[in-house]
């Protein structure tokens, strides 16, 4: 019995550790401008998949951002070919004169926090997901990396009580 319980605690330890440190970007390729990227017409595809690997959900995004000063909306409509989920969602995201970003979206209870980190930017947010017929409060914690002003990948860690759960992966291409 003491040694589950030990087993159990150093699980914990080491799902909590994985975490990214965004300094280790900032001096990292040009610079990703989230407003500039998502201004217009974007496509994305994406997987959702468990902490074991195995494969929840396939889909595809079409995004649409409009800017008015200092604020991006997006508009997302998801197509599924695994899974199913959200089927629109629209964020309105700020930009802060400290160079931070604060968001909402239609199916998000609390605010979004952003920032960027040389050609990396960071969002976390809290969720309502729903599962099944009940619904889990969890932690998005999106990292997204631009390989060029037209390419991103995002990778985004599912969190709840501080331990992943599942993990998105998103590829985005401005059209």
């Amino acid at each position: 019995m003491k040694h589950a319980f030990i087993l159990f605690i150093l699980f914990l330890v080491s799902a909590c550790s994985g975490s990214i440190d965004g300094k280790n970007y900032e001096q990292t390729g040009q610079p990703f401008d989230l407003f500039t990227f998502f201004e217009g017409d974007v496509k994305a595809w994406g997987i959702v998949q468990d902490r074991d690997g195995n494969l929840l959900q396939r889909f595809e995004v079409d995004i649409k951002g409009k800017i008015d000063g200092n604020t991006l909306t997006l508009d997302e409509t998801f197509y599924y070919s695994i899974g199913n989920g959200p089927t629109e969602r629209t964020w309105t995201i700020s930009k802060q004169i400290d160079n931070t970003y604060t968001g909402s979206a239609t199916d998000i209870p609390g605010p979004a926090s952003g920032k960027g980190f040389g050609n990396a930017f960071n969002w976390r947010y809290n969720m309502d997901l729903p599962v099944d017929n009940t619904s889990y409060n969890v932690t998005f914690d999106d990292w997204i990396w631009a390989f060029d002003e037209d390419r991103i990948i995002n990778r985004s860690y599912i969190k709840k009580f501080g331990i992943v759960w599942s993990d998105v992966t998103i590829f985005m291409e401005k059209k």
